[in-house]
């Protein structure tokens, strides 16, 4: 399997298989980023607890965050600066690649991770009413629709406009080559040999 295709790049299809390997890679490597950034912030000082998350990419766009930031918090902040943005980037790869499979292009990204993070961000600070409920609820059914599509259905079975069938066995048989075919010569019209 090619790594870099599946992690880095953004053109062909992926099947579900592959977009789950794939959060797997990510979970993993959360993991050990979250064991790198508690040894980070135990030298200089335990401002808290430390992990990786969805919600650390909206937290890097959310002004609030460096308002309220320490100097014991600048290690951790640091690491996150430099990891969130290799696993986004590994994040909407695998993801784009699914959505191609699923015939769908990439920007349906946008309703299905972008807007309900955004808005999970936010919600601490929205007015809490029954009008805030709409919104919540638009972006929940979102974050549902876009998991049972990208993680749940089959892709389309043929070829696409992004590629082929990532589960296509490939065609190992040869075509007809009518030069290699034995040559036979036509029986002559005479009486049967004795």
């Amino acid at each position: 399997m090619d790594w870099s295709w599946l992690l880095f790049r953004f053109e062909g299809r992926i099947n579900r298989a592959k977009l789950w390997l794939a959060v797997l890679v990510l979970l993993c490597w959360m993991v050990l980023l979250t064991a790198l950034a508690i040894a980070v912030t135990s030298l200089f000082g335990d401002p808290g607890p430390s992990s990786f998350g969805t919600t650390d990419l909206f937290k890097l766009m959310d002004p609030e965050t460096y308002r309220s930031l320490t100097p014991a918090d600048l290690p951790l902040l640091l690491v996150k600066l430099v990891a969130m943005p290799v696993i986004l980037w590994v994040y909407f790869a695998a993801s784009v690649k699914r959505l191609h499979d699923r015939d769908r292009s990439g920007w349906w990204m946008v309703p299905f991770f972008i807007l309900p993070g955004v808005f999970d961000q936010f919600n601490g600070r929205l007015p809490v009413s029954y009008f805030m409920m709409l919104p919540g609820l638009a972006v929940f059914a979102l974050g549902i629709w876009g998991f049972v599509e990208m993680y749940c259905l089959k892709g389309s079975p043929k070829t696409n406009r992004y590629g082929a069938d990532p589960l296509a066995l490939p065609d190992t048989r040869t075509g007809w080559d009518q030069h290699s075919e034995i040559e036979m010569t036509p029986h002559k019209a005479g009486p049967p040999p004795v």
